[in-house]
C-alpha cells in the first residue's frame, strides 16, 4: 500500500503535466506510472529522474531488451515486485516468452546462490583478475 497520496495526472501543476506528458509519450502509455506519480512531490526530482530513465534505458551499446532483462533481474533480487512487474511487462512487450522469463530468473537464481556462498566462503577472484595484471 503506498504510504503518500499519489499526484493526480490531471490535477498536476504546469511543470509536472509537461513531464507527465512526455512520460506517457516516451513510453507509449495511456497514463503515467505510479513511481512517476509518487515522486512527482518534488518535481524537480521527478524531472531529473525522468531524465535518468530517458539516457539509461534510451539507446545505447545495449539494446533496449537486455537492459530490460538486466531491470527484471536487479528488480528480483532488490525485491521490489513494482519494478519486477513492470519490467516484465515490457519484455513480454518486446516479444518474451514466458519460457524466456524462466529462464532470465534461472540465471538470477542461480547467480544468488553462488554470489552467497563465494560472499560466506570468502573466496578470492582469480577469473579476469589475473589476466590484467
Amino acid at each position: 500500500m503506498t504510504t503518500i497520496r499519489l499526484i493526480d495526472e490531471h490535477g498536476a501543476s504546469p511543470e509536472v503535466a509537461e513531464i507527465f506528458a512526455d512520460i506517457r509519450a516516451t513510453l507509449h502509455m495511456p497514463y503515467v506510472p505510479a513511481l512517476f506519480r509518487a515522486i512527482a512531490h518534488n518535481p524537480v526530482y521527478l524531472r531529473v529522474s525522468w531524465e535518468r530513465v530517458k539516457v539509461v534505458m534510451g539507446p545505447g551499446l545495449i539494446d533496449r531488451k537486455t537492459k530490460e532483462m538486466i531491470a527484471t533481474a536487479v528488480s528480483a533480487v532488490n525485491g521490489c515486485d513494482y519494478c519486477v512487474y513492470a519490467h516484465s511487462a515490457a519484455l513480454r512487450a518486446m516479444g518474451s516468452s514466458e519460457a524466456e522469463l524462466v529462464e532470465l530468473m534461472s540465471v538470477v537464481d542461480l547467480f544468488s546462490g553462488f554470489n552467497k556462498m563465494l560472499k560466506g566462503l570468502q573466496v578470492e577472484p582469480d577469473i579476469g583478475v589475473r589476466s590484467h595484471l
